[in-house]
């Protein structure tokens, strides 16, 4: 069977971590959503997403295909019943589309002519920026559950200290050495040529992606993922890094998110709790204003490429769209524009031209290039996001 998921009517509530990547690609737990999916079907995946990602995230239609709306995340009982659909099938979920079993020959769809088959088990989904850090802890354990069974953990090393050891999987060419590991409340994983440096404390559940590091001495709580090639420092809570973006120094990360490509200066720290400890609200792309969460603790969500200076102090809810520099005494506006260049005193845009000359030097220094389709994304971003600078 072919399996192709698509963005569904979430995408625009996602933003600014959908500008430059469909549904699927967001990371939360250990995996992005389209790994979760390819690992319990068996299969690669295509996407269905806007005109100006498809050349990077290409769909590819056969004879029949499944669709799947990539906000839910799967589980057996989940992947069971989309195994199980025939021609003319949907399966739904209260009122949202689930899955759908289409054929080539197929103009369009209509599900007034589809037997519709409800899903009453249980569903993890991601709807919002903040279910990536508030529902992390779920989806970091199913991961973990994923990933790790029926194989073996390397070693622990006996420098050191260990607490429910038994929820605590090390891949290979992982380094860990002095220090705490704390599984008893939630499962640790360190992934493939990853390292956590000595006199770090961390506390599950957490995972730590390939090639990422902990630097020195870091206090990290559950439920806290380090994507892939990341750097991590400081104090950090309840927050996802998704891939390539440094958090290396001292400085309070809480209740966040980091798309790629991110860089917090030293000392910089977040916000997630209102002095009044009401509920926090935060901008909503689709709304165009702010929205409520239903938390009490939210912080940063920070999008692809975007970096802020040394002591940057960012306030509760504070939402920064893509590609911002952001640097300056005070508090930055909760809300920051893509393409922004400036802090308290002022801003002003953030030219495509030099803001591609950095992400060439900083992917370069990956060993990565930073290709005419990532520019021609982010120069559409540039484009649609024009009254995100007014």
């Amino acid at each position: 069977m072919n399996y192709i998921l698509f963005d569904g009517p979430v995408r625009n509530q996602l933003l600014p971590f959908t500008y430059t990547r469909p549904v699927a690609d967001i990371r939360i737990g250990i995996l992005t959503i389209r790994e979760k999916w390819e690992r319990y079907l068996g299969s690669t995946t295509t996407t269905i997403t806007e005109d100006f990602l498809s050349e990077k995230y290409p769909m590819v239609e056969l004879e029949e295909n499944v669709l799947i709306n990539s906000s839910f995340l799967p589980n057996e009982e989940l992947v069971e019943n989309i195994r199980n659909l025939q021609s003319k099938q949907a399966l739904f979920w209260e009122e949202e589309v689930i899955a759908f079993f289409t054929q080539d020959a197929q103009e369009t769809v209509d599900f007034a002519d589809y037997e519709t088959l409800e899903f009453t088990g249980e569903v993890v989904r991601v709807e919002h920026p903040w279910d990536i850090f508030s529902k992390n802890g779920i989806a970091l354990e199913d991961d973990f559950e994923l990933l790790t069974r029926g194989r073996k953990s390397q070693p622990i090393s006996s420098t050191n200290q260990v607490a429910s050891a038994e929820n605590i999987f090390i891949e290979e060419g992982a380094k860990v050495e002095f220090a705490t590991l704390n599984a008893s409340s939630g499962s640790i994983y360190i992934g493939k040529n990853a390292e956590i440096m000595e006199g770090s404390l961390i506390r599950g559940p957490f995972a730590l992606c390939e090639g990422s590091t902990v630097k020195m001495g870091a206090k990290i709580y559950g439920p806290t993922t380090i994507g892939p090639y990341s750097k991590a420092g400081g104090e950090i809570n309840n927050s996802v890094l998704f891939a390539y973006s440094n958090k290396g120094h001292d400085g309070f990360l809480g209740n966040s998110v980091l798309g790629e490509w991110c860089n917090l200066g030293a000392d910089t720290n977040t916000s997630n709790l209102k002095n009044d400890y009401s509920e926090v609200r935060i901008w909503s792309y689709e709304q165009q204003k702010f929205a409520p969460t239903g938390l009490q603790f939210c912080g940063l969500m920070m999008g692809d490429h975007s970096k802020c200076a040394i002591n940057t102090m960012f306030n509760t809810g504070t939402v920064v769209g893509v590609n911002a520099n952001i640097f300056g005494s005070g508090f930055p506006r909760n809300v920051i524009g893509s393409f922004t260049w400036g802090g308290p005193a002022g801003y002003k845009t953030y030219l495509p031209k030099k803001a591609f000359d950095v992400a060439r030097e900083v992917m370069k220094r990956r060993n990565l290039q930073f290709s005419k389709i990532d520019e021609d994304i982010l120069s559409h971003v540039f484009e649609i996001t024009k009254d995100e600078r007014k």
